[in-house]
C-alpha cells in the first residue's frame, strides 16, 4: 500500500492501484465478530454474509442477539464476549463512549493475530486509546447512516457508495490496513485513508459542526418571543427549514459526544463559520447587495462539490 503521507491535513481517495493491492488472498478472512448490533453493526452484519463471511455477534442485550439471527444479521450471537474467541477481524460498533471500555473487555478473549477496528465518527482519542491497549488495531468510519437506530434498522447495502474512511499511524501493521480495506471495498464503500488528525478536521466541517449549526437555528427559532408567531413559523416549515435542522434533531447523545472528542475541531470550524455569519450580517446591515449576491453566487457555485451522486 502506498505510503501515507506525514501531513496531518492529508486526506486522500485510494487510487485503483492502491485498492488492487489490498486484494489478495492473504488480506482475505473468513470470520468476523461484531460488537454493537445497531444500525451499522446490524447492516454490517447483513452486508457480511451476503458477500460470504461468516459473522459472530455480540450484544447485551440477549433479546437484539435473537432478532439479530432472526434477521439473518449474523450467523451466531451472544450478550458473551467469548464467543468472538476464534474471529479474525473484530468490528467495534458500539457508541462512541464505550469504545475503549468495550475493547478493555474484549481483548482477553482474542488471539494475538486477530484485527481490531471500529466504526466511530471521532478517530484522534479513539486510535491513540485503543493503539495504546491492543497493537493490531487500524481507526475506520463508514460514513454511512439513516435517522433510524437498533437492530430493526439494519438495512442490506448501507455502504454501497459511501466513502470509508480508514485512519492508520505510523504503528499500524500493514496488514491490520490492508484486510480492514479489503473487508470496505467487499461492502462496496469508496475507500479513503487520512491520519486521524486530518479525518478529525475533515468532520468537523461536513458532519460535527453542522450538527451545532443545525441545533443553533432549532434554538433560535424557540425564542421567538410571539407565540402566534413561532406557531405559524411551525405550521409553515417545509422542504428549507427540515434540510437545515435535520442534523441538530438527531441523537443528542451522539452530537454531545462528537463536541466532547472532536472538541478543538468542532471550535475551529464553528469559529470560522461564525467569522462568515457576521460578515452576511454586516452585508446586510450596510446593504451591500453586490457583495451578498457574489458570496451566493459563489457558495452556488461550490456546494456540488461535498455533495456525492447517488448511487
Amino acid at each position: 500500500m502506498t505510503e501515507l503521507s506525514k501531513s496531518t491535513d492529508s486526506i486522500r481517495n485510494f487510487n485503483r492501484t492502491d485498492l488492487i493491492t489490498t486484494v489478495d488472498k492473504a488480506n482475505r478472512v473468513r470470520t468476523v465478530g461484531i460488537v454493537g448490533l445497531g444500525l451499522i453493526g446490524g447492516s454490517l452484519g447483513l452486508d457480511l454474509r451476503s458477500r460470504g463471511y461468516r459473522v459472530i455477534g455480540v450484544s447485551q442485550r440477549a433479546s437484539t442477539c435473537e432478532t439479530a439471527e432472526l434477521r439473518g444479521v449474523v450467523d451466531r450471537a451472544s450478550p458473551d464476549l467469548s464467543i468472538l474467541a476464534d474471529t479474525e477481524v473484530v468490528f467495534l460498533c458500539t457508541p462512541l463512549s464505550h469504545l475503549e471500555s468495550m475493547a478493555q473487555r474484549l481483548i482477553p478473549y482474542l488471539d494475538p493475530e486477530t484485527i481490531l477496528t471500529d466504526v466511530g465518527s471521532v478517530k484522534t482519542p479513539i486510535v491513540e486509546a485503543i493503539q495504546g491497549l491492543w497493537n493490531n488495531f487500524v481507526g475506520g468510519h463508514p460514513m454511512a447512516g439513516t435517522a433510524e437506530s437498533g437492530i430493526n434498522a439494519a438495512i442490506p447495502n448501507l455502504f454501497v457508495g459511501n466513502p470509508y474512511v480508514v485512519t492508520p499511524t505510523v504503528k499500524t501493521p500493514n496488514r491490520a490496513i490492508a484486510v480492514v480495506s479489503t473487508i470496505a471495498q467487499d461492502l462496496g464503500a469508496i475507500l479513503y485513508s487520512a491520519t486521524p488528525e486530518a479525518h478529525d478536521r475533515a468532520v468537523a466541517w461536513i458532519s460535527h459542526s453542522p450538527v451545532m449549526i443545525s441545533a443553533s437555528l432549532i434554538a433560535a427559532c424557540l425564542k421567538e418571543a410571539d407565540a402566534e408567531v413561532l406557531q405559524l413559523a411551525q405550521n409553515l416549515a417545509s422542504s428549507g427549514f427540515r434540510d437545515t435542522s435535520r442534523v441538530g434533531g438527531g441523537n443528542p447523545e451522539l452530537g454531545l459526544l462528537m463536541a466532547q472528542l472532536n472538541r478543538s475541531e468542532v471550535l475551529r470550524s464553528l469559529d470560522a463559520y461564525r467569522q462568515q455569519l457576521d460578515q452576511v450580517i454586516q452585508h446586510i446591515q450596510q446593504e451591500n447587495w453586490e457583495t451578498l449576491g457574489e458570496i451566493l453566487q459563489k457558495t452556488q457555485e461550490e456546494r456540488p462539490k461535498f455533495l456525492r451522486k447517488a448511487t
